[in-house]
C-alpha cells in the first residue's frame, strides 16, 4: 500500500472511529471512501485497497460502490471542485447558460480541473435547492441565484485566492479535502454558521401560519403496522 507510516497510521485511526457506529463493519464504506478521498482528494487504488482490508471486503465491492455515486472522483479534482445545477427547473431558469459560458470562461469541461489545480468543474444533475435556481455549490457550499457572470467571477476570485462567501452557510469555503472529511464523518464545527434556510424557503410556512393552516392531526387510535398489537393481516383481509 502507497501510503507513508505516518499517513497510514491515521487512516486507520480513524477508520476505526468510523467503523465503530455500525453495526457491521461493511456498513461503513460510505464514509470510508469520503476519509480517503480527503487524504489523497480522490479515491485512489490505494484508498480503495485500504477500504478493503478494514472493512473485510474485496477491492471490487468497494470499487462498485465508489463508481457508483458521482460524490467519489476517480480521477483528482481541484481544490475548489464547483459544480452547475442543470437540472429541469435551474436549466430553464439558466443552468444551462452558466454551464456553456463557465466551461468556456474555464476552458474545463465535466469533471476537468484547471492546469493550476484550483477549481474543477461539475454537471449537477441535481442540488435540490431548486427555490433558489439557478444555482451553483463550491465543495458543497451553496452559492445562489446565479447569472453567468456572477459565475465566472466567482471561479476568478477561487483561483486567484480571494474568500469567497457562500449564500448560505459558513463564512468561508473549504476545501475539497477538508470538505471530504467532514463528510467522512468528522465534523469541523462550523456547520451552524452563517444563514441556513433563506427567505424562499420559507414563504410556504410563513403562508400556511397566515391562514391559520396546520397540518392534519395523527390518528394515534390506528396502529402502525410494524405493532405487534396490530396482529396481521391474511389475503382475505387485505381483499376486504
Amino acid at each position: 500500500m502507497g501510503y507513508t507510516p505516518e499517513t497510514l497510521a491515521r487512516l486507520e485511526r480513524d477508520a476505526k472511529d468510523i467503523i465503530a457506529r455500525y453495526p457491521k463493519p461493511r456498513s461503513a464504506l460510505l464514509p470510508m471512501l469520503h476519509l480517503v478521498q480527503s487524504v489523497d482528494g480522490h479515491v485512489t487504488r490505494d484508498g480503495i485497497e485500504f477500504c478493503a482490508e478494514q472493512l473485510g471486503i474485496t477491492p471490487a465491492q468497494v470499487t462498485g460502490v465508489a463508481t457508483f455515486y458521482t460524490m467519489y472522483k476517480r480521477e483528482r479534482v481541484g481544490e475548489y471542485h464547483v459544480g452547475v445545477c442543470i437540472n429541469t427547473l435551474c436549466a430553464v431558469m439558466g443552468g444551462d447558460q452558466i454551464w456553456d459560458e463557465l466551461s468556456a470562461h474555464v476552458g474545463v469541461g465535466h469533471d476537468e480541473a484547471t492546469e493550476d489545480g484550483r477549481v474543477s468543474l461539475e454537471r449537477i444533475e441535481c442540488n435540490a435547492a431548486c427555490d433558489f435556481a439557478p444555482v451553483m455549490t463550491v465543495n458543497w457550499e451553496f452559492f445562489d441565484n446565479m447569472t453567468p457572470e456572477k459565475a465566472k467571477t466567482l471561479v476568478d476570485d477561487l483561483r486567484a485566492g480571494r474568500e469567497v462567501v457562500p449564500t448560505r452557510g459558513p463564512g468561508s469555503v473549504c476545501t475539497w479535502k477538508e470538505a471530504s472529511r467532514v463528510l467522512a464523518g468528522f465534523p469541523d464545527g462550523r456547520a451552524g454558521e452563517g444563514a441556513q434556510a433563506g427567505p424562499e424557503t420559507l414563504v410556504g410556512l410563513e403562508l400556511a401560519k397566515s391562514r391559520g393552516w396546520e397540518a392534519p392531526p395523527v390518528d394515534v387510535a390506528r396502529p402502525e403496522p410494524d405493532d405487534p398489537a396490530a396482529g396481521s393481516k391474511t389475503q382475505g383481509d387485505i381483499h376486504k
